[in-house]
């Protein structure tokens, strides 16, 4: 969904190997989720957390691989806003553009958030709208997250949690050192999709990959298995960190948790793992941050030129040539929801939202050519994600209900009636 600085169509080069789509994917996916998801979804999913992970996996590697069938189809820029355009109709490609919008929107206020309760628990707001203001400034000059340097800050992250995780195991903390806390009742099949939902917001970022189509060498075979690659790579860790925590602290510490990671580490047989997991999670976050709101505000900028929002904010101007009215824009609404919403709302509106993206995207694989054999994965993919979805919180259910109703109807008048 990205489009050139100064609104060139021209074709991006193909340049991207195995290697470097795997690295995209995994850094996409090692951001704010892995240090604060598995406290809402364990207080949600109970001792069904495992359960809740497999289920948030299962669902992830249907969108994955309908994702890559439609990345071969229609190998540019643009995800599920140009599948669901070419596929189902400009309105459900809207639809799906709307979606994105607004729940990596929420992400990046959740990201400025997890930010915030690492660096200064009882300040976190306050540093969360410094972040994303400081993060506004850097996009503003044009710069940008290389990525190389996400590779390198996930390739860390991944090693420090991966140690973090075995030294728990190994030598997990005495009683006396845990503090009690009353323990979380299971959640039963319900509690477990509201997990999986909240645990979908740390798989999310594969979607990277699926938008590569323009850039990858011989996307039909190298998307495909670079999403494998990389999904497997994160679901080993979020599964090794989840036995770990569970094991050590049990389902009713970490519920109670806001940053459950660096929390336990300082109570392990390793407490200098805690600081460090604290900068590596302000640092994995942060990085996502700045990559994520380049990308939303590049996606108003996309359906601006389209007509499917305000034309103004599809500008480009300043010494540096960026969409400065669409940056602005997304920056505000961060900011609002970071001082109306807490974590957890954030993260459950955000995933709502690209739970929807992704039923859209299912939805558009379905329509491809192959027979009902390879109609089977985007069937179960469309209904898990929209029994997850409405299965989360009633607040996050409501409000992303309402957004994209809004959104949804305000995009297809506007298309309908700007000739």
């Amino acid at each position: 969904m990205t489009s050139a600085p100064g609104g060139s169509t021209g074709t991006l080069r193909r340049g991207l190997g195995l290697l470097d789509a795997v690295g995209v994917g995994v850094a996409a996916m090692v951001g704010a989720g892995l240090f604060v998801v598995f406290a809402p979804a364990a207080a949600a999913a109970g001792d069904g957390l495992p359960f809740a992970i497999l289920l948030a996996a299962a669902i992830a590697v249907a969108n994955a691989v309908s994702s890559a069938r439609l990345a071969a189809v229609h190998p540019q820029s643009g995800g599920t806003y140009v599948y669901g355009r070419e596929q189902l109709g400009v309105p459900w490609g809207h639809l799906a553009g709307w979606a994105f919008i607004t729940g990596k929107t929420a992400s990046c206020a959740a990201m400025a958030m997890t930010i915030g309760v690492h660096l200064f628990p009882d300040a976190s707001r306050v540093v969360a709208v410094v972040t994303v203001l400081a993060v506004l400034a850097l996009n503003l000059q044009g710069v940008q997250r290389s990525a190389r340097v996400a590779l390198a800050i996930a390739v860390g992250v991944l090693a420090l949690v991966v140690t973090f995780a075995v030294v728990l195991l190994v030598s997990p903390p005495a009683l006396a050192e845990v503090p009690l806390v009353d323990p979380v009742v299971p959640g039963g099949p319900v509690g477990i999709a509201q997990g999986a939902g909240f645990l979908f917001f740390a798989f999310a970022g594969y979607a990277r990959m699926a938008t590569l189509g323009e850039e990858v060498a011989d996307p039909r075979r190298t998307i495909p298995r670079a999403i494998a690659i990389a999904l497997g790579i994160v679901l080993t860790v979020y599964v090794l960190v989840a036995v770990a925590l569970t094991q050590g602290f049990g389902v009713g510490w970490l519920a109670a948790r806001q940053a459950p990671l660096a929390e336990a580490a300082e109570i392990s047989a390793w407490p200098w793992l805690g600081p460090a997991l604290r900068i590596a999670a302000v640092v994995a976050a942060g990085g996502a941050l700045l990559a994520l709101t380049l990308g939303v505000s590049r996606t108003v900028l996309a359906m601006a030129r389209d007509r499917h929002l305000p034309p103004v904010l599809a500008l480009v101007d300043g010494p540096h040539a960026v969409p400065r009215r669409a940056e602005a824009v997304v920056t505000a609404v961060v900011i609002v929801l970071i001082v109306l919403g807490d974590l957890d709302g954030a993260i459950g509106f955000s995933s709502f939202c690209v739970l929807v993206y992704y039923a859209i995207a299912n939805a558009s694989a379905w329509t491809l050519e192959g027979g009902w054999v390879h109609r089977i994965i985007p069937t179960l993919g469309l209904l898990g994600c929209l029994g997850v979805a409405v299965l989360l919180p009633p607040p996050s259910v409501i409000a992303g209900v309402v957004v994209l109703l809004v959104g949804a109807t305000t995009g297809w008048v506007r298309h309908t009636t700007r000739e």
